[in-house]
């Protein structure tokens, strides 16, 4: 199964994503990391991805390989992330036929209504929760 992380700016988000994803100790998983920026895709690669690239057409093509994609909700925002996700990216984002679980984390002026106010930890927690039940069902 092909799970792609999606990040920019540093990074972080996606890196911590990848951490989790590698403790499951799943060899059926291959983490695929795309940052719209190379230091994005670098941190990730460090964090343990198996493999990653940087940029619009990297996340455009990957988005229609992807089984699972992983990511704030801004990947599906065009201009978000103070303009490093372009409206390409996040049409191929959200046109993907992947399954998308996506981190609702209000840094690109969304709001979803009727969430709770989680901290990164507990965020974190369920995404691999459901990523879990997730693969369970495949």
């Amino acid at each position: 199964m092909k799970i792609v992380v999606i990040d920019g700016k540093g990074g972080g988000i996606g890196s911590q994503i990848v951490e989790r994803l590698k403790a499951l100790k799943n060899s059926d998983l291959e983490i695929i990391v795309l940052g719209t920026n190379s230091q994005a895709t670098i941190n990730m690669l460090r964090a343990g991805a198996n493999d990653g690239a940087t940029g619009e057409n990297a996340i455009v093509w990957m988005s229609k390989k992807a089984d699972i994609i992983v990511g704030p909700m801004a990947i599906i925002a065009a201009n978000s992330m103070m303009g490093e996700i372009s409206p390409k990216m996040a049409e191929a984002v959200a046109s993907s036929d992947a399954k998308k679980l996506l981190l609702p984390i209000s840094k690109c002026n969304f709001e979803i209504v009727g969430l709770e106010n989680y901290q990164l930890k507990q965020l974190f927690d369920g995404l691999i929760e459901r990523i879990k039940e997730y693969i369970d069902i495949k």
